[in-house]
């Protein structure tokens, strides 16, 4: 017999193989226009939250991931993933565009080691599904959801496109949910920490 947490497990993965196709498709037939024009401003309420914020958490493309870097130029810093390892936990280290990035043990880009390590204010994290009450399936490491448990009061805004939404994210007590998400088509709210 299956236990429930195998079972929850099994979803996931399965969703996770179904998104990853789906993006993975929708990316390479996206209009080269389309591409560019998406993630290249914010919206006014995250424009506020960022102004407002002293630092700001994004990440470096990866795969099919959308690229939001041009949309936050402004920003009064910025601070991007970083893995020590390969070990349960991640932080953020301070980076500007055009410092030197490095390959980090899970295959993203990430600061150099010496970079300086830093809490943000507001995090833009990536995901490969979501649902419209914040719930968010990350690539299956739990990183970002250990993260946002251990700074709970940060919020949190996911980034995808449109086609990885689905109808509910298979969830467990420590998947921490979105504050909001952002797609190439709209801006959803999904709590009322914003």
């Amino acid at each position: 017999m299956t236990d429930r947490s195998d079972s929850l497990s099994n979803k996931k993965n399965a969703l996770r193989d179904k998104l990853r196709f789906r993006c993975k498709h929708f990316a390479a037939n996206l209009d080269p226009m389309a591409r560019f024009a998406a993630f290249r401003s914010l919206p006014a309420p995250l424009a506020d939250l960022t102004a407002a914020a002293r630092c700001t958490a994004a990440y470096i493309a990866w795969r099919d991931e959308p690229d939001i870097l041009p949309m936050l130029t402004g920003v009064q810093m910025l601070a991007l993933p970083h893995h020590a390892g390969r070990v349960d936990t991640m932080s953020f280290r301070h980076w500007r565009p055009g410092d030197a990035l490095e390959r980090g043990p899970w295959g993203t880009e990430q600061p150099a080691e010496t970079g300086e390590s830093v809490v943000p204010d507001l995090i833009f994290c990536p995901l490969l599904g979501f649902d419209r009450a914040g719930g968010r399936l990350g690539q299956g490491g739990g990183h970002y959801d250990r993260y946002f448990a251990a700074h709970p009061g940060i919020p949190r805004i996911g980034i995808a496109w449109s086609v990885q939404e689905v109808d509910t994210v298979p969830t467990e007590p420590t998947d921490a949910r979105l504050d909001a998400i952002l797609t190439e088509q709209e801006f959803i709210v999904t709590g009322d920490r914003l």
